[in-house]
């Protein structure tokens, strides 16, 4: 459901009234990226992730047991969130337009310098080859959207995401909306009504922040065999 709200120029959304929407299950979006209008989204229906339902395949654990990237958090947010604006290949050949405005871009620059949004980012050498971005407030993480320049780069980035919010004692991975795609790796679709609710049960702080503790479980995994083995193994566990 789209409820046009408000146009302005180009000064980003203020974090309070952003952080406010999140918490109220409403979030923003724009029909092009040079609109400077920008209308808020409350889905009738919500994706999500259950942590313990995250579903690790044979052949992407494979690649995170391989330690084909070198997996990082809020190293690049400006670069990942730019690459995930980036126009993609439409099916006529041409390019499709992103709903993540200049506008928006610049509102989830200034959330992250706040510590309330975080990027998640796969390299390959020197590299940016794939990465995620989302909005984190409570024990709740809003998965925006993710790119990806090399295979599985997006999925191994999730699969850290997922293992970072387990460790950190994170409740509540929401996906906004379903598809095809994210109901293979788990997500399951729940009425708004729903949702809600699971973001007042997800209240109260985490147990730590989501970029320590993806620097741990990386030097962790250092100490045992390889980060992207350690996180497979504990997602294959519980999946």
């Amino acid at each position: 459901m789209h409820t046009p709200t408000f146009s302005a120029a180009d000064d980003p959304i203020d974090p309070r009234l952003l952080l406010l929407a999140y918490r109220q299950g409403v979030f923003p979006m724009a029909d092009a990226r040079d609109d400077k209008e920008v209308f808020w989204v409350e889905p009738r229906e919500r994706a999500i992730i259950p942590l313990d339902g995250f579903r690790c395949s044979r052949s992407l654990a494979k690649v995170l047991a391989r330690g084909t990237f070198r997996v990082t958090c809020d190293a690049a947010f400006s670069e990942v969130i730019a690459e995930c604006a980036a126009p993609r290949p439409a099916a006529d050949g041409g390019a499709e337009g992103s709903w993540i405005s200049h506008r928006i871009e610049a509102s989830y620059v200034g959330l992250q310098r706040r510590g309330y949004a975080h990027s998640i980012e796969c390299w390959q050498e020197d590299r940016l080859v794939g990465g995620l971005y989302g909005v984190a407030f409570d024990r709740v993480f809003c998965g925006e959207s993710m790119f990806s320049r090399a295979d599985n780069a997006s999925k191994v980035a999730l699969a850290w995401l997922v293992a970072g919010m387990k460790e950190a004692g994170y409740r509540l991975l929401d996906c906004q909306f379903m598809t095809a795609h994210l109901g293979r790796m788990g997500a399951v679709s729940i009425p708004q009504a729903h949702y809600l609710e699971l973001i007042d049960q997800a209240a109260g702080r985490p147990e730590a922040r989501l970029p320590l503790t993806i620097a741990d479980l990386a030097e962790r995994g250092d100490q045992a065999s390889s980060p992207g083995k350690l996180i497979a193994q504990s997602l294959t566990q519980t999946s």
